[in-house]
């Protein structure tokens, strides 16, 4: 499922209000691969998918109450996590900060992204330390849905630190994969381990949520933390 169709699929039409649509990546260590050039590849994917980036970032209304949300797309370079994405989401949480506003964000990833090197491991800290300020110091809600694949920096990152972390039903969580896992340890990782409800038998998360309900559960929770809608005759 593509980020638009998930736009689609929680808010409610016409009210998502986009942010940062302008911000594209650079090559800021001139990354060398012998397939191709790291600039191209990010043309590539642009052309392909219709976006600027792996992740699409707004506002917008939940049945009738405004949110910050932000939708990554796998099918942008695998949904891996850049300069931009991490600067897309820090400036997200932020807006969420200084407007009240409650936070979802939705992940999609194969983690960070190798052709930024340490860059890229840098947006880890920068969104985490966002989000501090969001939950501890301002009070705020943000919930975390996680969706097939969710790995790596993102995972390691604001993946896990939701006051409410959703996953989808047969989602592949990890931080590592089982192939990096089992060359690593030269132990085989049972299969299922990583799977959404193998892991939530194991307490990593909270509900595990299909898409059909999903906005309508997200709508209960955002008002049971004190977010209610703009008009109250457009609640479901």
């Amino acid at each position: 499922m593509n980020s638009s169709d998930r736009i689609e699929l929680s808010i409610d039409p016409g009210t998502w209000g986009p942010m940062d649509e302008d911000m594209i990546s650079l090559d800021p260590i001139e990354f060398q691969s012998e397939e191709e050039l790291y600039k191209d590849r990010i043309d590539f994917y642009q052309r392909k998918t219709g976006l600027t980036e792996a992740i699409q970032t707004g506002t917008g209304q939940l049945n009738g109450i405004p949110i910050a949300m932000g939708v990554m797309d796998f099918q942008f370079m695998g949904g891996s996590m850049g300069s931009v994405v991490g600067e897309k989401i820090t400036r997200l949480i932020e807006y969420a900060t200084n407007n009240f506003l409650p936070l979802i964000l939705v992940c999609a990833s194969g983690g960070a992204r190798m052709q930024e090197g340490s860059l890229s491991l840098m947006q880890m800290a920068k969104i985490s330390s966002a989000l501090y300020d969001y939950q501890s110091n301002k009070k705020l809600f943000y919930v975390s849905i996680l969706t097939s694949p969710t790995t790596g920096g993102v995972t390691a990152s604001f993946g896990m630190l939701g006051d409410i972390i959703i996953a989808e039903p047969n989602a592949y969580i990890a931080f590592a994969g089982k192939r990096v896992i089992e060359q690593t340890l030269n132990k085989t990782i049972p299969e299922g381990s990583q799977s959404a409800e193998y892991l939530f038998h194991k307490g990593l998360f909270d509900p595990i949520v299909p898409r059909s309900p999903l906005k309508g559960v997200l709508s209960e929770l955002v008002q049971l933390h004190g977010f209610f809608p703009l008009n109250q005759n457009s609640i479901k």
